[in-house]
């Protein structure tokens, strides 16, 4: 009976031991969970507002390229515009010269009436 209850002491013993073992064990376990989630919080919370950043430079770049375009929708009928008329203000401005160059010619003391003939 003394060994039975020796044995059954000692089985006792390893089985509080073995349950302080685990307890020890999963509060370690739980205390690294912990602090894994702090660290996981703290870096979802960067992440986020580094989102927060991002959202707002990309609408300031979607105004921009906006901008950008309208402007450059502007420049381009301009440029249309200029180059429609090319020729005829290329005409007009040579007429504008042989005019000028008669004017000069007329007050300078040339005859007229050549020009009148070469035309």
């Amino acid at each position: 009976a003394k060994a039975m209850e020796a044995e059954t002491i000692r089985s006792e013993e390893d089985a509080q031991k073995a349950y302080e073992d685990f307890v020890k064990e999963t509060n370690r376990s739980i205390e690294a969970k912990s602090k894994d989630i702090t660290n996981k919080s703290q870096v979802k919370a960067k992440k986020e507002g580094d989102l927060v950043k991002t959202k707002e430079s990309k609408e300031n770049t979607m105004v921009e390229l906006e901008q950008l375009s309208s402007a450059n929708a502007d420049l381009h009928s301009s440029c249309d515009f200029v180059m429609k008329n090319f020729d005829l203000r290329q005409t007009a401005r040579d007429e504008e010269v042989e005019a000028l160059k008669q004017a000069k010619a007329i007050l300078s003391g040339a005859n007229f009436e050549g020009f009148l003939q070469g035309a």
